[in-house]
């Protein structure tokens, strides 16, 4: 069992932002689990759990901007390069997205009467929350489908900038990075004075969770990998600095200390820019962390690869699906505490064991292909 569940850990992997990866996964994953638990008890835990998918959007736009610059410094220019940066990175979440998919349809298909196929092809496209609310089916796909389309549309822009506009690589991933940031709040900004914005369930369909109210998250990662490729004396002299100043957004944002209004201004449109800001201000400590040694390095690490299984399993697939036809009469009439306790410790064994299975399995042999492809 021990064999069938370990990980090899490469060496060159950066440490740091595997921290801020694991604590994003933790903190969705804990956020998801208050379900499992009573109001009462959860709201003491919700005081230290922070948003993990904007860190996600973040340290992503981080990762494959810093990819982007790389390959157009070093590559001459062209539709070849576009279409194998694609391949590599649909490689890399596309299979797990689409088992998962494909397994959720396949289990509803069977086992909910009048199940309806209708507008689930969209799922396939990441077209169903592009500018609409996100359908209840299969929740946790809203995020892949912002995470897609920045894909998708950043090379493509940049491209036009530099190949056919003659804008240098620098100044076009500025332009396109600070466009999309000014261009998706100005959005936000209408949507929240046109619509009535007037509940928490609102605020998440028509903000938080549409394709075009949140692609600016990541341009706040392209910025850093900006600054890091460009300026790299300035991200590593006032790293400090920083990383201070952007835990001490995160915790004015988490205590309201300025009271902003929970569905105001504020909360409706910068919020989101605000935790982006304060995610990107980790980024340059976390960054010049290579390495650790011992436990907790390993359960870190652990956790960040296979942070994107969580990600996909742990709501509609463990919860949803698993725990929920579990028979848990005999143990809730026993004792309503002890049940409570084994639900949710199963809740995350689960979803930690399937993850490394599919990680081991399905992602890391999915990922390997992308190495045997190449558009010349």
């Amino acid at each position: 069992m021990k064999n069938i569940l370990k990980i090899d850990i490469n060496p060159a992997r950066i440490y740091g932002l595997d921290i801020l990866r694991a604590l994003a996964i933790l903190f969705v994953v804990i956020g998801h689990g208050a379900y499992l638990m009573p109001e009462a008890k959860y709201k003491y835990i919700n005081f230290f759990i922070f948003d993990g998918v904007s860190i996600f959007f973040v340290l992503s736009g981080f990762l494959i901007g810093g990819i982007l610059m790389n390959l157009l410094q070093k590559n001459k220019i062209d539709t070849s390069l576009i279409f194998n940066f694609w391949i590599r990175r649909w490689f890399r979440t596309l299979p797990n997205y689409f088992l998962i998919l494909i397994l959720v349809l396949t289990l509803n298909y069977i086992f909910i009467d009048n199940f309806s196929f209708l507008n689930k092809e969209l799922f396939f496209l990441f077209a169903q929350n592009l500018f609409s609310e996100h359908p209840h089916f299969f929740p946790e796909a809203w995020s892949l489908s912002v995470e897609e389309w920045f894909y998708l549309l950043i090379p493509i822009i940049l491209y036009l900038l530099i190949k056919k506009i003659k804008i240098s690589i620098n100044k076009a991933v500025l332009f396109t990075a600070f466009s999309i940031i000014i261009g998706v709040t100005l959005f936000r900004y209408f949507r929240y004075d046109l619509l009535s914005i007037n509940d928490i369930s609102t605020w998440d369909r028509v903000l938080r969770k549409q394709v075009f109210t949140r692609l600016d998250s990541l341009m706040y990662g392209v910025i850093g990998a900006y600054i890091f490729n460009y300026f790299k004396d300035f991200w590593s002299s006032y790293k400090t600095h920083f990383l201070i100043l952007g835990i001490g957004i995160f915790i004015i944002l988490k205590i309201n200390l300025f009271q902003f209004s929970r569905l105001g201004l504020f909360n409706c449109v910068f919020s989101f820019s605000a935790t982006s800001l304060a995610t990107l201000f980790l980024l340059p400590y976390l960054s010049s962390i290579k390495t650790g040694r011992g436990l907790i390095y390993k359960s870190i690490t652990y956790v960040s690869l296979i942070s994107y299984s969580m990600y996909l399993i742990n709501l509609t697939l463990v919860q949803k699906w698993i725990l929920i036809n579990i028979d848990w009469s005999v143990l809730e009439d026993f004792n309503g505490y002890l049940f409570l306790l084994f639900r949710y410790a199963l809740y995350w064994c689960l979803t930690i064991v399937i993850s490394i299975l599919i990680y081991k399995y399905f992602e890391i042999p999915s990922m390997n292909l992308r190495d045997k492809i190449k558009i010349k």
